[in-house]
């Protein structure tokens, strides 16, 4: 199997930043990102304290993880511009290969 070299990107912002629709547009229609995915969390824990969902608390401020992937070149375009509205430390990033 064929493998590439590639960079798996995660951010963390809250539902209520109102960033998702933002950054995920920006992936697909201008960065053209490989692929995205987008976790909503049940708990979480960070800068603006503890955030969790129960089954009688249906929470609209739960924490996002909003995953991609490609070759290094077009997640450094991509950083590049996500880092002028998310901070630096909400974004983490690491090697790893796709099959081609």
């Amino acid at each position: 199997m064929k493998t590439i070299d590639v960079v798996m990107v995660r951010i963390y912002v809250m539902e209520s930043s109102h960033l998702l629709s933002t950054i995920t547009s920006y992936l697909t229609k201008e960065a053209n990102i490989r692929g995205i995915s987008v976790f909503r969390a049940i708990s979480g824990f960070g800068e603006t304290g503890h955030h969790t969902a129960s089954f009688l608390d249906l929470s609209l401020d739960l924490p996002l993880a909003i995953e991609f992937f490609d070759v290094k070149d077009k997640i450094d375009v991509a950083l590049e511009h996500l880092g002028k509205i998310i901070k630096h430390e909400h974004i983490v990033c690491w090697n790893a290969k796709a099959n081609d």
